[in-house]
């Protein structure tokens, strides 16, 4: 099993996120926040068919620890910057490969991998462009990258929550639909679909959206 070493992880302050491991299996949460879209990135991967997958801002390995019952793909690894996250993800299950790690410094090989998800963890990344482009180089030919997040229906939104988020040290970046379209595509993907998933809270004001797009041969 592929099990690459606990790599040293620079940028953001994990302190929000150790913090928030302790409270981010609670059933509830889980249920109504990060539940379908992980649903909805379980049926992407399965239609694709993807044997090889990287679950970029694992959090506490609930999304991988599915992904290995519902799926068995032969190679999947759960990343996260977090070592709060990352404890609970191990104490879940310790036979998944887990890794310490930057989105925008993968330690991780050229072409590695069949498909890249990440479920409400893309708006953390201080370097968006940066990390895509790391998603770029790790995925083979044809290989998908999956986003689900909030995009906010207007600018003003996205503008507003990263200002209100800042204050409290962890500034969120909630692109709209066609921002984040565009950095995608200037990443080098090309966009395959969009759509919303809907949960709560806020479906309407602040709808999560599953982005799709695969690395052009």
């Amino acid at each position: 099993m592929y099990a690459p070493p606990m790599a040293d992880a620079s940028g953001p302050n994990p302190w929000f996120f150790d913090l928030w491991s302790h409270f981010y299996d609670a059933p509830l949460v889980q249920r109504v926040t990060y539940r379908p879209p992980q649903d909805a990135v379980l049926r992407e991967l399965r239609a694709a068919g993807s044997q090889r997958v990287l679950d970029m801002g694992c959090g506490t390995g609930l999304l991988t620890a599915r992904v290995r019952k519902e799926l068995a793909p032969k190679r999947l690894l759960g990343c996260d910057f977090s070592r709060g996250m990352l404890h609970e993800a191990a104490h879940r299950d310790p036979e998944l490969a887990w890794v310490r790690a930057d989105a925008q410094r993968l330690p991780l090989p050229d072409a590695g991998f069949d498909a890249v998800i990440s479920t409400e963890a893309f708006h953390w990344f201080p370097d968006p462009d940066r990390a895509l482009r790391e998603f770029f180089r790790v995925l083979v030919p044809n290989g998908r990258l999956m986003l689900a997040f909030v995009n906010p229906r207007a600018a003003w939104l996205s503008h507003v929550t990263q200002t209100t988020s800042r204050v409290f040290g962890e500034p969120a970046r909630w692109p709209t639909r066609a921002r984040l379209r565009g950095q995608i595509e200037a990443a080098g993907f090309r966009i395959e679909s969009q759509r919303h998933v809907l949960r709560l809270p806020a479906p309407l004001l602040l709808p999560c959206v599953l982005t799709v797009a695969s690395r052009p041969v």
